[in-house]
């Protein structure tokens, strides 16, 4: 990757790291959007790639802290106040987002296919590869217990580390990624629970939250930015048209696990739920009765069901809309002159 030749830290450089940090940010948020795709629109990508490098290398140059600085903060800012919105619409419209996530999903194949040029036997080998493993990977998550629950340090510590790994590169989504390890609603979940525990001084909540999900996650991120690519950085760099025919492979793969037609599905009493029974309280809400812990729409298991013409004709065109917004963010990068 070439050095970015400006190397002086200027309120514009600092202007478009904020933005591309707001945008990374919300890219990450929505499974679909890649986080580096974002970057590339407001003309930092290359900038942010470097700085990662420099600053594992400890190398300190006041433009790369800057667009560090600027990209991270902006990106968590955007993070911590819009979880929660996002989770919701998840929850409630969630074919209608899902078809969004699947426009957004299409539109990074464009972006993925210009970098790999001419395409070769190596490239094709490599976009089966990735397609059947990101299939593979979405039709266990669809066919997997209704019940089954994701959590553990490690656990967190891969989503974390895989989320970060994605939002790197222009295409791939870590939302996604996130979604497909049944990890994304939680930790959107855990994010405003952990924002409302900040606001009310709730110490035993910030602290079980923070250590349960907030660290793992973030341990994860620091490690996949720091580590991961590094590490791709240097498979793009030996093997470039290979690495991106699995990238591209994950792109296509990932629209299974995005079928649209979907909802959450409230368990009735008498359900077995994560190992539980699950039984009525006073007011009639739903909890798990060994432990008395409420059922939030979150965990509720999801089905397919039967779409209607409107709903079927709203769905491709929420597809074809997400999938023009993820191209126009795209041909913004493409007048920068910052070479990647």
């Amino acid at each position: 990757m070439t050095q970015p030749t400006n190397d002086k830290p200027t309120p514009l450089l600092a202007l478009r790291a904020l933005l591309g940090g707001t945008l990374m940010g919300l890219a990450n948020l929505v499974p679909g959007i890649s986080g580096g795709t974002m970057l590339l629109a407001a003309g930092v990508y290359p900038k942010f790639i470097n700085a990662i490098g420099e600053l594992t290398t400890l190398k300190f140059r006041k433009a790369s802290l800057l667009v560090l600085g600027c990209v991270v903060a902006a990106a968590f800012a955007a993070i911590v106040l819009l979880a929660e919105p996002v989770k919701d619409l998840v929850i409630h419209h969630r074919w209608v987002m899902y078809s969004l996530f699947i426009g957004l999903t299409l539109g990074g194949v464009p972006v993925v296919w210009r970098l790999i040029g001419e395409p070769t036997k190596p490239m094709w080998v490599a976009t089966a590869l990735g397609f059947l493993g990101m299939t593979a990977l979405a039709v266990a998550q669809m066919l997997g217990p209704g019940d089954a629950t994701n959590e553990g340090f490690a656990f967190m510590l891969l989503a974390g580390l895989a989320g970060a790994a994605a939002m790197i590169l222009p295409g791939v989504s870590g939302g996604y990624l996130l979604l497909v390890l049944g990890v994304y609603v939680p930790i959107l979940a855990a994010i405003a629970a952990f924002k409302d525990a900040l606001k009310a001084t709730d110490t035993d909540a910030i602290l079980s939250i923070g250590t349960a999900v907030i660290l793992p996650v973030g341990l994860g991120v620091i490690l996949g930015i720091a580590g991961v690519s590094n590490l791709l950085k240097l498979l793009l760099a030996k093997f470039p048209k290979p690495t991106l025919g699995v990238l591209l492979g994950l792109l296509l793969g990932a629209v299974v696990g995005l079928y649209p037609f979907q909802q959450g599905v409230a368990p009735t009493p008498g359900d077995t739920f994560k190992s539980q029974t699950v039984t009525l309280d006073a007011e009639q809400n739903l909890i798990l009765e060994e432990t008395g812990k409420p059922i939030d729409p979150e965990d509720y298991p999801t089905q397919t069901f039967t779409p209607t013409p409107l709903q079927i004709a709203a769905s491709l065109g929420l597809i074809l809309a997400g999938f023009l917004l993820t191209l126009g963010i795209d041909t913004l990068g493409k007048d920068r002159k910052a070479k990647r």
